[in-house]
């Protein structure tokens, strides 16, 4: 009885597809951030402890027509995913390409896109946690009493408008340096926070800084989860997010002539 054999090329066999490449290495991009007490602290338990001094131990007033607790739950909400965002890729990144590991990375048969994606990933799973964290502190201490397809969507909303400022943070990256770029970020995050009314509702700011924060991204997307829970300011939900999509693009054509001049520099 003839047998017969198949041969095949064991590199081809021994080959991991892009997908698994992209899914480890955004597993190992989470852990390393889970290890790095900062990270943690900026975007985990500032907006936490924040919500726990302003919300349930000083707050309790009415914004408008809207409890305090709920108000914050989506002020809070927004500054939480945009620190998770501009911290997991800037500051990673720009220490990163200090350390010469992007051309470590670019030697290796990874898929160049995997880098990135695994930081977008990484970023969208702690905005994630802080999103929940902030809910079920609201919800189990805060009285806050929102119907379960409210809470889903203003989950989704803030998760999804954080890749804005992964964007951003990808851009910051390109061009901080690795011990500067926490005090860029910085830069950005702590006054976009505050022009868009996320640490005082909008409507107490001073004339001239309410005509600088409807500029901001940040703005938008705190409109946009206010308006789920009945505290905006107006304005359609299609223009929010025009004005996301538009900055976020901004921030990636920005990003990617950051990359074609490491490149060129690295010959």
């Amino acid at each position: 009885m003839a047998s017969v054999s198949t041969t095949m090329n064991p590199a081809i066999l021994g080959r991991p597809n892009a997908i698994s490449i992209c899914v480890k290495e955004a597993k190992y991009e989470f852990l390393k951030s889970l290890r790095i007490p900062m990270f943690l602290v900026s975007t985990l338990v500032f907006p936490l402890m924040f919500y726990v001094l302003f919300g349930l131990v000083m707050g309790r007033q009415m914004i408008g027509n809207l409890r305090s607790t709920v108000y914050l739950v989506a002020a809070y909400g927004t500054f939480a995913v945009m620190g998770a965002s501009l911290f997991g890729t800037a500051a990673s990144l720009a220490a990163e390409r200090g350390l010469g590991w992007l051309e470590v990375k670019r030697a290796s048969p990874m898929p160049p896109f995997a880098y990135f994606l695994a930081k977008v990933v990484m970023s969208l799973t702690f905005s994630s946690i802080d999103v929940l964290a902030l809910m079920i502190l609201g919800v189990a201490f805060g009285g806050v009493h929102l119907p379960a397809a409210t809470m889903v969507k203003l989950a989704l909303t803030l998760i999804a408008g954080s890749l804005p400022f992964c964007a951003m943070g990808l851009a910051i990256g390109y061009f901080a340096r690795p011990t500067s770029a926490p005090a860029v970020i910085n830069l950005f995050y702590l006054p976009m926070s505050f022009c868009s009314g996320l640490w005082m509702p909008f409507l107490f700011l001073p004339r001239f800084i309410q005509r600088v924060g409807v500029f901001l991204p940040s703005y938008h997307l705190s409109q946009l989860a206010l308006n789920l829970v009945g505290g905006g300011q107006g304005g359609s939900a299609s223009g929010h997010w025009q004005t996301l999509i538009g900055f976020a693009l901004l921030c990636l054509g920005i990003a990617r002539l950051g990359h074609q001049r490491d490149q060129r520099a690295q010959g």
